[in-house]
C-alpha cells in the first residue's frame, strides 16, 4: 500500500471489507453467493412481471422498477468488491471513482423516492378502490418513475460537482470497499465542511419528504384497513402492505444511521457494516421479500412454469 504526496490523487487503494487475509476467501464466496441471488431474483422478478399479464397493474411496474435499481444499485458495487477479497488491495482511478460514487448515490435517491410512490400506490389501491385504474393509469405511472429517475439524477449531480470539488492530496488509502461520500470526505485534504452540511441538508430534506409520504400514506391505508369488515380483506391488506414496510424499514433504518450524522463522528467499520444493508443486503431481500410474501407472483410463476413445461 502506498501514500501519495502529489498535488493530486489519480487513484484510490480500497482496502475492502476486511483487512484480515484468512477472512477473505470465506466473505468472497459468501458475497458471491449473495450477489447471485440477487441478480437472478431481480433480474427474474423483471421477466417475471413482464410475461405475466396478470401482473400488469401498477403495483408491480413499480416493482419492476424497483427491481432494476436493485439490480444496479449491486451491480456498481458488488463486482468491485468481489475483486478486492482476491487482492490485498484494489485500485481504482479518480474518474472510476467519481462514477461510481455518483450510480451509487443516484440509486439510493431513486430508491427512497420510489419506495414513496409504491406507499401512494398502496394507498390509492386501497382508500380508493373504485378509482384506482382512473387515478393509477399507465401514464401517471409513467410520469411517477420518470419523476423518481430524474430527482436521483439530479441530485447526484449536486452531490457530485461538490465531491470533485474537494482536494485529495495526501493518503489515498480508502478504508472502505467502495466510493461512498463519507470515506472520501475523510481522505480530502480540504475543508469539507460544505460537503458535510449538503449531506445534512439535501440528504435530510430527501429523506424527510419521501418518509412524510410513506407515514402519512400508511395513516390513511390503516385507517381504511381498521374499516374492513371482512377478516380475509384486513388480512389481504395487511399482507399488500407487509412487503413495501419491511423493504422501507431496513432501507432508511440503515441509511440514515449512515449519512445523517458527522462524518468525523463514524468509524470505518460502522460505515462499512452499516452500508452493506442497503447496498449489497437490501438488494437481495427485496425481491425474496416481495415474491415469498405475495400470493400473486407466486401464483404467477407457477402458472409461467407450467405453461413452460406443457409447451416443451
Amino acid at each position: 500500500m502506498g501514500i501519495r504526496n502529489h498535488s493530486t490523487v489519480t487513484e484510490f487503494l480500497i482496502l475492502g471489507l476486511t483487512e484480515q487475509p484468512e477472512l477473505r476467501l470465506p466473505l468472497f464466496f459468501l458475497f458471491l453467493g449473495i450477489y447471485t441471488v440477487t441478480v437472478v431474483g431481480n433480474l427474474g422478478m423483471i421477466l417475471l412481471i413482464g410475461l405475466s399479464p396478470q401482473l400488469h397493474i401498477p403495483m408491480y411496474y413499480f416493482l419492476s422498477s424497483l427491481s432494476f435499481l436493485d439490480f444496479c444499485y449491486s451491480s456498481d458495487i458488488t463486482p468491485i468488491m468481489l475483486t478486492g477479497f482476491l487482492s490485498r488491495e484494489k485500485a481504482i482511478s479518480y474518474s472510476g471513482c467519481m462514477t461510481q460514487f455518483f450510480f451509487i448515490c443516484m440509486c439510493a435517491v431513486c430508491e427512497c423516492h420510489l419506495l414513496a410512490a409504491m406507499a401512494y400506490d398502496h394507498y390509492v389501491a386501497i382508500c380508493s378502490p373504485l378509482l384506482y385504474n382512473v387515478i393509477m393509469s399507465p401514464r401517471v405511472c409513467s410520469l411517477l418513475v420518470a419523476a423518481v429517475f430524474s430527482v436521483g439524477f439530479t441530485l447526484s449531480i449536486i452531490y457530485e460537482v461538490f465531491l470533485v470539488r474537494m482536494e485529495f492530496c495526501g493518503s489515498n488509502i480508502l478504508k472502505h470497499y467502495c466510493c461512498d461520500i463519507i470515506p472520501l470526505m475523510k481522505l480530502s485534504c480540504s475543508s469539507t465542511y460544505i460537503e458535510e452540511l449538503l449531506i445534512f441538508v439535501i440528504g435530510g430534506f430527501n429523506a424527510v419528504t419521501t418518509i412524510m409520504t410513506i407515514i402519512i400514506s400508511y395513516v390513511f391505508i390503516l385507517s381504511s384497513i381498521l374499516r374492513i369488515q371482512s377478516k380475509e380483506g384486513r388480512s389481504k391488506a395487511f399482507s399488500t402492505c407487509g412487503s413495501h414496510l419491511t423493504a422501507v424499514l431496513i432501507f432508511y433504518g440503515s441509511l440514515m444511521s449512515m449519512y445523517l450524522q458527522p462524518a468525523s463522528r463514524s468509524s470505518a467499520v460502522q460505515e462499512k457494516v452499516t452500508s452493506i444493508f442497503y447496498t449489497v443486503v437490501i438488494p437481495m431481500l427485496n425481491p425474496l421479500v416481495y415474491s415469498l410474501r405475495n400470493k400473486e407472483v407466486k401464483n404467477a410463476l407457477m402458472k409461467l412454469l407450467k405453461r413452460k413445461i406443457s409447451s416443451n
